[in-house]
């Protein structure tokens, strides 16, 4: 899956959040400051062809539409992430959030139950 530019998450979390979205709407969503209007249609442009976005038309006006999921993409991301930075393993992540502090034994301890569960 392509990734996403910092940017074009941001325009993203919009479209997901509205899931019908016209360039006004999601330029009202955008916090301040606010970039310029031809700004966000260029990037939504951009997500149209990476192939995110879709469009319907209404005569001269676009409304854009999410063609990948939030929750598809943000596991992608994740697994890169594991990929790149963890040798692929989500135990050195768990390691890593735990020596970190990022992780307690309560989380930790509910993580195993859930996974215990899922067998």
């Amino acid at each position: 899956m392509k990734t996403l530019t910092k940017a074009e998450e941001e325009i993203m979390q919009v479209i997901w959040k509205l899931e019908n979205a016209f360039l006004r709407d999601i330029l009202h969503e955008i916090p301040d400051p606010k970039p310029h209007q031809n700004t966000v249609a260029t990037i939504v442009k951009i997500l149209v062809e990476k192939e995110f976005v879709g469009i319907e038309v209404f005569g001269r006006t676009h409304r854009y539409y999410p063609l990948v999921s939030k929750e598809i993409y943000s596991k992608g991301r994740v697994k890169s992430l594991v990929k790149k930075y963890f040798e692929g393993s989500f135990s050195n992540v768990v390691s890593s959030m735990v020596k970190e502090n990022n992780l307690s034994i309560e989380e930790l301890e509910l993580l195993l139950k859930q996974l215990k569960k899922g067998k």
